[in-house]
C-alpha cells in the first residue's frame, strides 16, 4: 500500500499583518507566485503596533520616507505622522495588491510544532477568542514584531499602588480618559513620553516628564524644502526615489557620525538643544544625557513641538529619582514633589520574540533566546521558519524588508534544488571560538531588562547581528547561503 502523503494547508503561512507581514507577503507574490499562503493576525485589523496603540499624539520614530514599503513609496508630505494615518497607509497598500484578501483576522497563534515525519509546522490557534482550530504549513514567517502585545512592561515604581488617581500605561490607553485641565506625571524619557508631553498639554492643565536620566531628542521638520524641491522637478516614481534614498542617506550617515565622533556629536545635539528652550535656560540636569548619542536610540520631535511646550510653560521636565508615591503625590529623593491627578507609565516594552507563541519540535518545548541566530533572520535547530526584524538605529521597514528578501531567496532556491528543509547548524569548532554578541546594540533600560527574549549572535560569520541596511540587502541578494545552514531533500 503507498504510504499517505500529508498535504499542508498552505505552502507559507505569515504570522502578523502589520509591516513586516504585509511586506513578506508583497516580496513573495512578486518572487514566488506559485506557493499558497494566508497571513493569521490576532487583532481585529490591519496595523499590528498602528492598531494597538492609541495614545494621544502617537506617531512614528522614523521618517515615513523609509518607515514606508519600497514597492509603495510614502507621497505624504510629513515625514512624521500620527499613528492612525499609518495604519491607514498599511491597509491601503495591502488592498492595492490584493494582500487583504489573504489575511484571517482574529486568529491568535498559541502554538507552533515541527514534526520531523511530516516536514511541516502545525498551528494551534485561538479564533474569535473562543474557538480552536489548527493549520499546517511547510515554511512560517513571523513578523510578530519584538514586543509583548498582552502585557506591558511593568516598571519597579515604589508605592505606585497607593496612588487614588488614575495609573494609565500608554500601551492601553483608555479612550474615554478625561485629562482636561488635569495635572499628568508622564513616567518615562523615550519616545513615547516624548510624544505624549506636546499631545497632552493641548487640554492638561500642566504635564511634567519625570525622568531618570535624560535623552537626546532633535527637532526634526515635518516638512523638508529638498522634498518640496524634488518633488516639483522630477516625475513621481523618480522624486519617490530620491527623496527615500535622501532620507536612508541621512539615517545612515547620522547614525555612523555619532558613533565615529561621540564628543562632537553630543555637542552639536546640545548647541542644538539650547537653541530650542527658553533663553538663559540650563541644560544641566534635565537636557544633558550621560551616555553617547546613539548608545539609545536617538529621539526625534517633528517642527521641536516638544520644546514648544516647555517654552509655553504648559509642560516641564525634572530629572529625578522617585522615593515612593502616595496617595496623591510623587516624592522624589531630592525632596521635591509632584501632585498629579494622572500618573502615565511610559516606561518602555516588555520584549518578546515569536509574538509569545509556544514552539515545539517534536513535541520537546524549544526555547529561541537559547541559540543562535542565522542571518538575523532563522535560529538554529528551527527547519523554515524565518524571523523578521527591524532595526533599533533606522527605520523598522528597513530590517524587515532585507529579511523578507532573503526568506523568498531561500524559497526560491528550496524550490529549484528540490529542498524539503533548511534548518541553521552551528559547528562545534564555531561555537568553542566565536564570541557571543548582545543581538540588540542599544543599551536602553528595557532592552537590558527583557534582552533574554533574543536569540544571541557572535562574532563572525553568518550568526553577527545586524549591520546596515546596505549590507544587510547586499548579503539577502548575492550573498552565502549555504554556510550555516543544512539543506535536506
Amino acid at each position: 500500500m503507498a504510504a499517505h502523503i500529508e498535504i499542508p494547508d498552505f505552502d507559507v503561512i505569515i504570522v502578523g499583518a502589520g509591516i513586516s507581514g504585509i511586506n513578506f507577503a508583497y516580496r513573495m507574490q512578486e518572487s514566488n507566485p506559485e506557493l499558497s499562503y494566508c497571513i493569521l493576525e490576532a487583532r481585529h485589523e490591519i496595523g499590528g503596533t498602528w492598531s494597538l496603540f492609541q495614545y494621544p499624539g502617537i506617531r512614528s520614530d522614523s521618517d515615513l520616507y523609509t518607515f514606508g514599503f519600497a514597492w509603495r513609496p510614502w507621497r505624504g508630505k510629513h515625514s512624521i505622522v500620527h499613528g492612525s494615518i499609518i495604519r491607514q497607509y498599511l491597509e491601503d497598500s495591502a488592498t492595492q495588491e490584493g494582500i487583504d484578501r489573504r489575511i484571517r483576522f482574529c486568529h491568535k497563534v498559541n502554538k507552533l510544532n515541527w514534526s520531523s515525519s511530516s516536514d511541516m509546522w502545525t498551528f494551534d490557534i485561538t479564533t474569535q477568542d473562543t474557538e480552536m482550530m489548527s493549520l499546517r504549513s511547510r515554511f512560517v514567517f513571523l513578523g510578530t514584531g519584538y514586543y509583548d502585545y498582552q502585557e506591558p512592561l511593568r516598571a519597579d515604581i515604589p508605592g505606585i499602588h497607593n496612588f487614588k488617581g488614575k495609573v494609565v500605561h500608554p500601551q492601553f490607553w483608555p479612550g474615554e480618559l478625561d485629562y482636561t485641565n488635569k495635572r499628568v506625571v508622564v513616567i518615562g524619557s523615550g519616545a513615547t513620553a516624548i510624544t505624549l508631553l506636546p499631545s497632552l498639554t493641548t487640554r492638561a492643565a500642566h504635564v511634567t516628564m519625570l525622568q531618570r536620566s535624560p535623552t537626546y531628542i532633535a527637532s526634526l521638520p515635518s516638512q523638508g524644502a529638498f522634498e518640496t524641491i524634488v518633488s516639483k522637478i522630477l516625475p513621481c516614481f523618480a522624486a519617490n526615489r530620491v527623496i527615500r534614498f535622501k532620507w536612508m542617506l541621512f539615517s545612515f550617515f547620522m547614525v555612523s557620525i555619532c558613533r565615529l565622533f561621540p564628543r562632537a556629536s553630543k555637542f552639536f545635539l546640545l548647541r542644538e538643544t539650547a537653541k530650542l528652550l527658553p533663553p538663559d535656560f540650563n541644560l544641566e540636569p534635565d537636557f544633558v544625557p550621560s551616555y553617547n548619542p546613539w548608545e539609545q536610540r536617538l529621539c526625534f520631535c517633528p517642527d521641536g513641538d516638544f520644546y514648544a511646550c516647555i517654552r509655553s510653560g504648559k509642560g516641564s521636565v525634572n530629572t529625578g529619582t522617585i522615593e515612593t508615591i502616595t496617595a496623591s503625590s510623587v516624592k522624589l529623593t531630592s525632596g521635591r514633589e509632584l501632585h498629579p491627578d494622572i500618573i502615565v507609565t511610559a516606561t518602555g516594552l516588555k520584549l518578546c520574540t515569536a509574538g509569545g507563541i509556544t514552539v515545539t519540535i517534536d513535541g520537546e518545548p524549544y526555547a529561541i533566546s537559547n541559540h543562535f541566530a542565522w542571518r538575523a533572520a532563522m535560529v538554529e535547530g528551527l527547519p523554515n521558519l524565518v524571523l523578521s526584524w527591524g532595526y533599533v538605529d533606522a527605520s523598522w521597514t528597513l530590517g524587515a524588508d532585507s529579511t523578507a528578501q532573503l526568506a523568498c531567496r531561500l524559497l526560491t532556491q528550496m524550490r529549484k534544488e528540490s529542498v524539503s528543509v533548511i534548518v541553521p547548524r552551528m559547528m562545534a569548532e564555531e561555537r568553542q571560538t566565536l564570541e557571543e554578541r548582545p543581538f540588540l546594540s542599544l543599551k536602553a533600560t528595557y532592552v537590558k531588562k527583557g534582552g533574554n527574549a533574543f536569540p544571541k549572535a557572535a562574532s563572525a560569520g553568518p550568526w553577527q547581528p545586524r549591520s546596515y541596511f546596505w549590507r544587510d540587502l547586499a548579503i539577502a541578494r548575492w550573498g552565502d547561503i549555504k554556510g550555516g545552514l543544512e539543506w535536506l531533500k
